[in-house]
C-alpha cells in the first residue's frame, strides 16, 4: 500500500484520510490543531507531524483538505 501524508482533518479530510488508513495504507496527518490530529491518531492509529513538510517528506502521495484557498 501507498506512504500517504494527509494535510487538514476538518469535516471532510478527518474521515477521508480515515477510511485510508483503513484501507491498508500508512497515513501520516497534519492540522492546525495539534488536539485534532492526536484525536486521529487516537482513533485510527498512523501517525501525526508536527508540519505539512514533516508529514510530506518520503510520502508517495500528498492530500491537502482545507476549507479556504488562504490555508494553503
Amino acid at each position: 500500500m501507498a506512504k500517504i501524508a494527509f494535510l487538514g482533518l476538518g469535516v471532510m479530510g478527518y474521515p477521508m484520510a480515515g477510511h485510508l488508513k483503513a484501507g491498508g495504507h500508512d497515513v501520516t496527518v497534519y492540522n492546525r490543531s495539534h488536539e485534532k490530529a492526536a484525536a486521529w491518531v487516537k482513533q485510527h492509529g498512523g501517525k501525526s507531524a508536527e508540519t505539512p513538510a514533516s508529514a510530506a517528506k518520503d510520502a508517495e502521495i500528498v492530500f491537502c483538505c482545507v476549507g479556504a484557498d488562504k490555508d494553503l
